[in-house]
């Protein structure tokens, strides 16, 4: 279930805050498996790179977002431009871990730009 469908545990949060953990969450998760597929490649150093940074820092700023963190606004903007980033990178590659990046990494990109705005 995913926490936007969940109950109690997540009142403070608003739908858009909800979303954006979950999209995170997800893009950590897709990134982390991205990563460990370009490893030892020598072509995918750059993604594998970029893909184990979108998953720390958009883990990083789900549990921010989570816990209302007053530091989650700027996570949010330096998580949006790094999946921006990654997002390119990866649609160069025809791999399906990339691709996979590179079809969801806008959309968590925009989400965090809405929750870095005050």
């Amino acid at each position: 279930m995913a926490l936007s469908e969940s109950g109690s545990s997540s009142d403070h949060l608003n739908d858009d805050e909800r979303d954006c953990i979950d999209l995170c969450t997800e893009a950590a998760t897709l990134c982390e498996w991205c990563a460990d597929e370009c490893l030892g490649d020598a072509e995918m150093e750059d993604c594998a790179r970029l893909c184990r940074d979108v998953a720390d820092i958009a883990s990083l700023h789900a549990r921010l977002l989570a816990r209302n963190s007053t530091s989650s606004s700027q996570i949010a903007t330096i998580c949006a431009d790094l999946s921006e980033t990654c997002a390119e990178e990866c649609a160069q590659h025809d791999a399906d871990h990339c691709q996979a990046c590179a079809e969801l990494l806008p959309e968590a990109a925009e989400s965090c730009r809405q929750m870095a705005t005050p």
